[in-house]
């Protein structure tokens, strides 16, 4: 039977990379392979951007209301898919988890999602617990932090200023954000820096 993979890691730890290196690896042999991307994610346009600088085009662009299932039933009616590869897979809904869940049970096709488990203030995505609660593989991807240790956390910066606050969702390289992958340890140092500047700039009006 065919698995549902969810390879998670932090920031910075190759997950668009080895998507793209295992789509090459398939189509080497012959093979076709899906690549999705949530729609959400709007870096790159409809590219997959690696930090290697590696880019490809992604073949579905996936809005939150999609059918997931039906959309890949539909592309492997028009050809047999040998896998289907999913990028930033922390942005799907819940119920797309679920529909990529069952593309590997009734259609028995595997499915590789690469993404993030937490965003910046350690709380999960919704698509990611999903998966989490679903894959019948999960792999930890690993990266490490400034100090050496492995890194666990995304750490939001603003214009160079790490923060601690904000939506959930805000695209690395957009709008002034950038990401950093940091070990709990400097992860929670920045974070305690941050309110006790925002604690001082209080005290001070």
């Amino acid at each position: 039977m065919a698995k549902l993979y969810f390879r998670y890691g932090a920031m910075n730890s190759g997950k668009s990379t080895a998507l793209m290196q295992v789509a090459h690896n398939y189509e080497e042999q012959g093979m076709r392979v899906l690549i999705l991307k949530p729609q959400v994610d709007t870096k790159g346009g409809g590219e997959l951007v690696s930090r290697l600088g590696v880019r490809r085009k992604a073949d579905l662009l996936v809005p939150p209301e999609m059918d997931v299932f039906a959309a890949v039933q539909q592309a492997a009616a028009a050809a047999p898919l040998a896998c289907v590869l999913c990028d930033e897979s922390q942005f799907f809904t819940p119920q797309q988890a679920e529909e990529l869940f069952m593309v590997t049970v009734e259609l028995n096709i595997p499915v590789i999602c690469y993404g993030l488990r937490s965003d910046f203030s350690l709380k999960g995505f919704p698509g990611s617990t999903r998966l989490l609660e679903l894959a019948h593989t999960i792999e930890e991807m690993k990266t490490i932090c400034t100090c050496g240790r492995k890194a666990t956390c995304n750490c939001r910066k603003v214009n160079g200023e790490f923060v601690f606050e904000g939506e959930q969702v805000a695209i690395d390289l957009q709008n002034d954000v950038q990401y950093v992958s940091m070990c709990p340890q400097c992860y929670f140092k920045a974070r305690k820096a941050f309110y006790a500047k925002r604690a001082k700039q209080q005290h001070s009006i």
